[in-house]
């Protein structure tokens, strides 16, 4: 059994909560909340965020963040990315040397443009720094569906010790050595997720779906691999396993997002209709401003951009994307003649 901390009580924090004291856990877990904290103190289930999922009445609730991070032998940051910084700025001094803090929101600071674990490393340099990520959305986890992720880290020991921790029956862990591949897959993913939606909103059909994923993990891996992460890395679960799911269910924030702005909503009435932060639109720009800098083409998230931030009809964004100039599929094969 070990001591482990989850900083951040949205829908994430709390299934890996129940996860955690499911695999005979201690956990505390903290949010900067109060009315949060009272409603997880008072009804053991997040009403809001995670209905239905019931947790155990000696799981620790608290907004006290050095009664959650200190003398803890692992801490899960599960805020949203664009808390990560500030989050990590609150905890530092009640972290260990080389206590170990497991990142699983997805996303890129905008104006570093940096991924939450290097954010985080940032802040806090005593730390081993990790990141867990995949196609698991909260609601599924949360009532024990089988699901399956990847743990990365510096070291093999790190990964394996997350590995065991997080590991059951319904919840398969790997290991990977590539945390940047894992991190840009993560968090790209959920831009094209937006696009996907709009699509849907649209009343597009499956053809149209299969052309953003496929195309989509195109993108997303090109950029990695500009940026020096591995390409099976994009095309495994932290990749296309996550894009997949990410852009198909209905649980997906994101896809929901979109699907709201290619119905007619601004993205400012979209993000207020689905009550949670769509981590995609803070990586649309981030995305590329990265694309601009390796100087990589990303056709959809371009657009994405554009409907997001310029007010570009999706319709219109459609359209360009059909009629830009021809091309093969793989610049890297050649004709035989």
């Amino acid at each position: 059994m070990a001591k482990v901390g989850v900083i951040g009580a949205g829908s994430w924090g709390i299934a890996l909560t129940k996860l955690l004291h499911t695999n005979g856990n201690e956990v505390t877990v903290w949010s900067i909340v109060e009315d949060e904290i009272n409603m997880l103190r008072e009804k053991h289930e997040h009403v809001d965020k995670l209905p239905g999922v019931k947790l155990s009445e000696d799981i620790i609730f608290t907004t006290d963040l050095k009664e959650t991070a200190a003398d803890k032998e692992v801490l899960v940051l599960a805020v949203p990315s664009v808390f990560t910084r500030s989050t990590a700025k609150s905890m530092a001094s009640f972290v260990q040397e080389g206590q170990i803090i497991v990142c699983v929101a997805k996303g890129i600071e905008e104006n570093t443009l940096m991924t939450i674990t290097d954010v985080v490393k940032q802040e806090i340099p005593k730390a081993d720094v990790a990141v867990m990520c995949g196609p698991s959305h909260a609601e599924e986890v949360g009532i024990g569906l089988p699901t399956t992720v990847v743990a990365g880290a510096e070291s093999r020991e790190t990964a394996e010790k997350i590995q065991d921790l997080f590991m059951n029956e319904v919840f398969r862990v790997y290991t990977s050595p590539d945390m940047l591949g894992m991190e840009l897959g993560g968090s790209l993913k959920n831009v094209i997720a937006l696009a996907a939606g709009m699509a849907d909103g649209l009343g597009y059909g499956d053809n149209t779906k299969a052309a953003l994923i496929t195309r989509g993990i195109s993108e997303i891996s090109g950029l990695a691999s500009a940026m020096g992460a591995k390409m099976e890395t994009l095309y495994g679960l932290t990749g296309i396993g996550d894009l997949i799911v990410t852009c198909a269910s209905r649980h997906s924030r994101n896809r929901k997002a979109g699907m709201l702005i290619g119905q007619g909503y601004t993205m400012e009435e979209a993000t207020k209709e689905v009550h949670m932060v769509v981590e995609g639109i803070y990586s649309a720009k981030a995305a590329l401003a990265l694309a601009k800098k390796y100087q990589v083409t990303l056709p959809i998230i371009e657009e994405v951009n554009q409907v997001l931030f310029e007010n570009k009809p999706v319709q219109e964004a459609v359209k360009e994307l059909m009629v830009r100039e021809k091309r093969t599929e793989h610049t890297n094969l050649t004709w035989g003649n």
